[in-house]
């Protein structure tokens, strides 16, 4: 396994997708597909941040709960 292979899973691991996308993700490295390789990352980036969001949302209903708990 390549230095950047290696550095490819310990990221995508990291950041916790499954076995499935850091093959994936190899797979395009691996076959030279660099524009798709990339792609393939933003998208699993705009994954993360969809997640974050809907995080964020369900923070902002349980502190909108915890300001009404205080006025009763």
């Amino acid at each position: 396994m390549s230095d950047y292979e290696t550095a490819l899973t310990t990221c995508l691991s990291g950041a916790g997708f499954d076995g499935d996308t850091v093959n994936e993700a190899i797979r395009l490295y691996k076959n030279g597909n660099k524009d798709d390789l990339k792609q393939y990352l933003k998208s699993k980036r705009c994954d993360l941040i969809d997640r974050m969001h809907e995080s964020q949302r369900r923070i902002d209903r349980l502190d909108y709960m915890i300001r009404q708990t205080e006025r009763i």
